[in-house]
């Protein structure tokens, strides 16, 4: 548990009862970015909790979420201290608007905990480790459907095999006020949440919003949601909201594109679908000819790719089933 000692991060700093604002560099070997911050150390000991956005471009529901939560925070109400990083990835968020980095069209969210030694992207995951993610007692890391992506609201979370933790997790995510929470059977991989997990951190990802849109209602819930996180985490001191009952899901399948070409889907963010049904069909342009994309599982679209050209590897949909009880609780 954090004390009401002084916060520090990097040069910034941040007294009990004080919130700091401002920016720290990033050394990505052959350049270096700066990454803002607020840090809010609250006045009575409480968890440290840190919450991040923007670490994919064109995804503005979370990154407008996290700074109207860092304006609206009130040290003298926080109980802890909260870390927000409203843009985890400022060459992904200001220079391009995809999933990957245009430094070196590296996904950072594949490669957490990052390479200290590795390229810009490997770097920058590593500096984020390193400076935001340990020490703090709970993360949270915000996103939403890309400029290319439709997507329908959930929560998302990796099992580690340790009841405690799996727990804690679980009750995190069910606090945030969205009806469908999916879990990921094992913490392996480079997600940020899930680098997080293996770390012993209770870490949730949160999706909201789609096609790059940028809504002040959206953003507005979303802040709403963060503030049930840190109710339940003993952070803020407020009336609970009413319960929003939690579906269960497990992810089953991710379906990638085999051939290059132009990406014609026949489903919407929410659709059921069975084993074997058409998703859509990938036509090649020089030739005509059509590949068509079939549901390798039966279970419910969370997201999936709405842009017009895909190589193969991209991801097209992603599928999850139901789950027969939340398996944290």
């Amino acid at each position: 548990m954090a004390t009401t000692d002084l916060l520090l991060v990097g040069t910034l700093s941040a007294e009990p009862g004080r919130k700091t604002r401002g920016t720290l560099v990033a050394d990505l070997g052959t350049l270096t970015v700066d990454i803002p911050l607020t840090l809010v150390n609250g006045t009575h000991p409480g968890p440290r909790v840190l919450i991040t956005a923007g670490v994919h471009g064109g995804e503005f529901t979370g990154i407008d979420a996290a700074t109207r939560l860092a304006a609206l925070l009130d040290p003298a109400e926080v109980r802890g201290q909260v870390i927000v990083c409203p843009v985890a990835n400022p060459p992904a968020v200001y220079q391009g608007r995809l999933g990957v980095s245009p430094l070196d069209g590296v996904n950072i969210n594949r490669v957490f905990p990052g390479d200290s030694e590795g390229g810009p992207t490997g770097r920058l995951a590593a500096w984020l480790f390193t400076n935001l993610v340990d020490g703090a007692d709970a993360y949270v890391d915000l996103h939403s459907g890309g400029i290319d992506e439709v997507l329908t609201d959930f929560v998302g979370y990796r099992l580690t095999g340790d009841p405690e933790l799996d727990a804690k997790t679980a009750d995190l995510a069910g606090a945030i006020g969205i009806e469908d929470v999916i879990f990921g059977t094992n913490a392996d991989g480079g997600n940020s949440h899930a680098a997080a997990a293996r770390q012993g951190i209770p870490s949730i990802l949160v999706e909201t919003g789609q096609l790059g849109e940028r809504d002040e209602d959206t953003a507005r819930r979303l802040v709403g949601g963060l503030y049930g996180v840190l109710r339940r985490l003993g952070v803020l001191d407020i009336e609970p909201a009413n319960d929003t009952a939690v579906r269960a899901w497990v992810w089953v399948a991710v379906v990638t594109a085999e051939a290059t070409g132009l990406w014609y889907p026949e489903f919407g963010a929410g659709d059921d679908v069975t084993e074997g049904q058409v998703l859509g069909r990938v036509l090649d342009p020089a030739d005509g000819r059509e590949h068509k994309v079939l549901a390798p599982a039966t279970g419910r679209i969370f997201y999936g790719l709405r842009g017009l050209t895909v190589a193969p590897g991209a991801e097209l949909a992603a599928i999850a089933a139901s789950a027969s009880r939340d398996p944290g609780h």
